[in-house]
Formats: structure tokens, sequence, C-alpha cells
């Protein structure tokens, strides 16, 4: 046989074997994605669970891991009961007031800035320099907790004395120094409500740098959707609101919720009375304390706050709490990609205009 005619009958056959190929590989299975859940209770008193859609168990440890290790580091850096070796963390700022600036990570310059910022966009309902009243309120809730038969309240004239050291424009943020100074020596910080939210937040943007695309943070009432579930059926993520009259209030279980809200890379916090609360003479005293009364706000039972950035949803949830609702409702309104939900002590259910859009039972939303 002429070699020409060898090389005319073979390209028919190649072209056609290279065809097969490309077709047997559009025919193969495309990744399969499998659902994976973890838990961890070793930072911010919280039980922290992570669900995520990963290709392997290996992808979701991997994944895992950088969850957990960024909730530690958060931990460490917002602490205000513990020093670490080699870290100055908020207690270190705390133990230094009225002595000198402390020179502390991006992390802290950050959330004290972000802190201030919604200091004077709420009015001062959120102040993180409250810390000196707080932690009159921790000692006695600890000590009802302990011994409920002896629970008291603190002495109004305690709290009004420590309110006199809770001007957060005496903490003094120096960027270019990277330093923070409590000019006055009786004042403290206290980042509660904010310091899980922005942990949430910075770990979800380290997991969508890395190409994660498919996860849910749950940190106590702080969740973060990234991305949707990829199960191929839904394209939203349902998070459950809990219901405060709920005996088990604490519990995302199904009949514990008010209602299921469908999200796609955002962040639904709550905040509600059925938290970190003790009993005195048969009533409940809760942990979210209004600065001008210096007594738990008594306003609503819960509020939970829908919008993209956890650290600033987990600041508006204690501020609309605090908030009478002639002044939360406007105000929530007012900001862009932000609603948001209110339970009245009645139990009237308030929202904002967009929210019920986005409920199962109270808008007909769905996960598709």
């Amino acid at each position: 046989m002429e070699r020409g005619n060898m090389k005319k009958r073979l390209l028919p056959l190649l072209t056609a074997l290279v065809l097969l190929a490309g077709l047997l590989m559009s025919c193969a299975p495309k990744p399969q994605y499998k659902k994976y859940r973890g838990e961890f209770m070793d930072t911010f008193d919280t039980n922290v669970i992570v669900m995520a859609y990963a290709s392997s168990q290996t992808e979701f440890d991997a994944l895992f891991d950088i969850v957990h290790d960024g909730f530690v580091r958060m931990h460490r850096l917002f602490d205000i009961y513990h020093s670490y070796s080699g870290i100055n963390n908020i207690k270190t700022i705390n133990d230094n007031a009225g002595i000198q600036p402390v020179k502390v990570d991006a992390d802290i310059i950050e959330l004290i800035e972000l802190s201030k910022e919604w200091n004077k966009k709420t009015g001062g309902v959120v102040n993180i320099a409250l810390g000196s009243v707080l932690s009159i309120w921790h000692e006695y809730r600890d000590a009802g907790i302990s011994d409920p038969a002896s629970a008291q309240l603190p002495p109004m004239a305690d709290l009004k004395a420590a309110s006199a050291h809770t001007d957060i424009d005496k903490v003094i943020v120096d960027k270019a120094a990277s330093t923070v100074y409590l000019a006055d020596p009786d004042m403290s910080l206290d980042v509660g409500a904010v310091a899980k939210g922005y942990a949430t937040e910075a770990v979800a943007r380290l997991l969508m740098e890395k190409g994660y695309s498919s996860v849910l943070i749950s940190a106590g009432g702080n969740i973060r959707a990234i991305g949707a579930p990829l199960d191929g059926v839904r394209k939203k993520w349902g998070v459950g609101i809990k219901d405060p009259n709920s005996p088990l209030a604490g519990s995302t279980d199904e009949s514990n919720l008010l209602d299921v809200a469908f999200v796609t890379d955002m962040s639904v916090v709550s905040s509600g009375v059925y938290e970190r609360f003790y009993t005195v003479d048969g009533q409940q005293y809760h942990h979210l304390i209004d600065p001008d009364t210096l007594m738990p706000s008594t306003h609503y039972k819960a509020v939970t706050v829908i919008t993209q950035d956890s650290g600033i949803a987990d600041l508006l949830s204690t501020a609309l709490f605090l908030m009478p609702l002639d002044k939360a409702q406007p105000f929530a309104e007012s900001l862009d990609g932000v609603e948001a939900l209110w339970i009245l002590p009645d139990d009237t259910v308030v929202t904002t205009g967009r929210m019920k859009s986005m409920l199962r039972d109270m808008g007909g939303a769905t996960a598709q």
C-alpha cells in the first residue's frame, strides 16, 4: 500500500477517535457534591456549626479547619476575660486604660472603627464602651444563674456610677500606629454586640477568597450563607428564625421556629430575650442593656436582621432591639440592603418592606 493512501485512511479514523473521546468526556458524570457538617464549642461561648457541600470529606475537612482556626484567632483577639501569650487583645486594652496606648492587630482596629461608626449612626444605642456597666450585669447574672435562690439585680447607684465612664469618644484609635488607648482609666470595652458577627464575616470572606462556594456558618444567633446549596434542587439556604415563646427557643428544631428565611450570600442575625438571662423574683432579665435606662430593654421579645455583612447585621440586631419601634422601623427602612423583623411583647410581628418576601410562612417564599 502506498504511504499516501495509508495517511488518507488513517485521518478519518483518528478524527473519529478524537470525536468519540470528546463525546465520552462530555457524557462523564459531573463531580458530585455531598453535604457535610461539623461543629465546635471552644470559641465565643457558642456552638459554631459549619455546613457545606464539598466533593469529598478531605475537602470539607480543609474548609472546616479554616473556619475553626479563624474563629479561634478572633476569639483570642476579642476576649475581654483572658490573656494569651504573644497577643494584645481587648483585655490588654482594658488593662491599660488611662495608662498607655496598646499596639493591636488590624482586626481589632477595624472592629473598633466599625463599632464607632455605627455608634454614631444609631445615635449611641450600640456602644462598645459600655463595658463598665455590662461587667456589673455580667457579675450579677452569673451569680444568679449559679445560685437562683439568691439572685439579685445590680444596685442602680452602681450602674449609674459606672455609666459615667462610657464615653466612646475616649476610645482613641491611631490607625497609623495601629494602637488603641482608653483615655478614661475607669472605662472598659465590651465588644459582645459585634465580635461574633465580625468573626463570622471575616471567616466567610476568607472561604470565598479560597474558592469555597456553598457554605453555611451558624455561630449562635449569627448565620452567614455563602452561595447556594449544591444539591441540584435548591437555589437558596433555609435559615430558621427562632420563636422566642418556645420552651426550647435556643433550638433550631422546626417546632421551635417562628418562620424560615430563604437567602443566598446573606447574613441572618437574631437577638432575643431567650439569650443569656437570669431570673429575679419570677422575672427574667436578659443581657441586652439599654444605655439610657441601664436595664434590659423591654421593647421586644426578639429582633432578626437580614443583610450581607454579618458584622453589621450583629450590630444592627442589637441596635434595633434597643430602639423603640417608632425609631427602629424607619431607621431600618432607611438602610440599603437591610431587612428586619421585630416580635413585640404581645407577639405582634412587624417587618420592613421586603422582609416577608424572604419568609416561607409569612410570605410564601421558597428555596427556588
